[in-house]
């Protein structure tokens, strides 16, 4: 590895980035894997440092058993790569802009040129084939203009080494914790009746991007969610212009960013009286978190959270059949889980000390929803630690 920090504000040490190469090349090695083309932008991150907006173009990083990887993207961006990654300009190259949203050629007739200069035409290559960012025309292309290579599904083989974090990276994720606070400090405060939704969301990206503790904060991977009423049978919707409204229910979910860290937090906020159906619903979801927590220790299995988190939820008549809860760490649109370890009852991963989720048990019912969640670090010993310490409970507002 030659690191070339210069000027440059990398996040991490050299140490860091030699830990995280190290671990690739050993599941490289174990899948027969003899280069690896990497899409997914947290992927090129957590191996490079690399951090644009540059995604929605053709990109990625060549990781090789032997030399340093290389970034490989579009032109112009190859000046953000030069600032960004660890690597020596040398290790940084880019395609011509004429590729871009071409019907004539494509990016990957020119990443396949570069990988036959470098002698690998005949290569097993690793590619992240389910990924939101690696296209079918990408791969046809590729397996066209390399005919004697082998194209190997390498998705999630990144994803899975970073499923346990350093320490270097708990110190970003306890700084995005301390804005996810921030920001739901500041929604328990300004929610009222007659408030529109979106000056309301202005305020939520003032709270994510000024930072909290004198750490600023960076763009999550997912807009703030804040369906209202019966909206809120529905988990994914965003925000208009109307006004919050008395007698409704509004779940936020957000998380605070540090670069490219995130630690979400969900919490419901109701504006009057709530009905007995809330209260029921609230005190045993509040139970199953506890239930969950309890559960989430180092050398039980995924399933084990799920399955205490169900029991409490189940007795109080409430049937959830989704996941309640994904990996989290260093991420970019459109999403902010790792795409690995499920929090359900069919996985049974076993729990590692430094394991980071998003142990979240959304209620999305017929005509309401509930969310009140935790993101969490699996210890050496005992139950889960959470990230964010703010009451586990339903706001009220009356």
């Amino acid at each position: 590895m030659v690191y070339h920090r210069f000027s440059k504000d990398l996040p991490f040490t050299e140490a860091e980035y030699t830990r995280r190469l190290d671990k690739t090349r050993t599941a490289m090695d174990r899948a027969g894997i003899e280069v690896l083309f990497v899409t997914d932008p947290s992927n090129m991150a957590w191996l490079t440092g690399y951090d644009g907006w540059s995604f929605y173009v053709h990109q990625g990083v060549i990781v090789l058993p032997d030399a340093d990887p290389v970034w490989w993207g579009r032109n112009q961006d190859s000046n953000g790569a030069v600032r960004t990654v660890w690597m020596g300009d040398d290790r940084v190259i880019g395609y011509a802009d004429n590729y871009v949203q071409s019907t004539e050629r494509h990016p990957m007739e020119d990443l396949a040129s570069r990988l036959v200069g470098m002698g690998l035409e005949k290569a097993r290559i690793g590619v992240e084939m389910d990924n939101y960012y690696f296209s079918a025309k990408a791969y046809a292309t590729l397996a066209r203009e390399l005919p004697d290579s082998t194209l190997i599904d390498a998705t999630a083989l990144v994803n899975w080494q970073r499923a346990i974090k350093s320490d270097e990276e708990l110190v970003f994720m306890r700084r995005a914790a301390k804005i996810s606070e921030k920001i739901i400090d500041g929604l328990v405060e300004r929610v009222e009746p007659g408030v529109a939704k979106n000056e309301v969301v202005a305020e939520v990206y003032r709270d994510a991007l000024t930072g909290a503790d004198g750490h600023w904060g960076d763009y999550a991977a997912i807009v703030p969610l804040l369906p209202s009423g019966s909206d809120a049978a529905a988990p994914h919707l965003t925000w208009d212009g109307r006004p919050f409204n008395q007698g409704e229910a509004t779940f936020f979910e957000i998380s605070g960013c540090y670069r490219r860290y995130h630690v979400p937090f969900c919490r419901t906020i109701f504006l009057g009286e709530p009905s007995d159906i809330f209260r029921r619903a609230e005190a045993a979801l509040v139970e199953g978190l506890e239930a969950g927590l309890e559960a989430a220790r180092a050398g039980n299995r995924a399933c084990d959270i799920a399955n205490a988190l169900a029991a409490p939820l189940e007795s109080a008549g409430i049937e959830r059949g989704a996941r309640c809860g994904y990996p989290i760490g260093l991420s970019y649109p459109p999403d902010w889980g790792e795409r690995t370890i499920s929090l359900r009852s069919e996985d049974e991963t076993v729990l590692e000390p430094g394991m980071t989720f998003h142990f979240m048990p959304g209620l999305w019912m017929s005509d309401w929803g509930l969310e009140i969640t935790e993101s969490i670090l699996i210890k050496e010993d005992g139950p889960a630690e959470t990230f964010c310490h703010r009451p586990r409970k339903m706001f009220v507002k009356e």
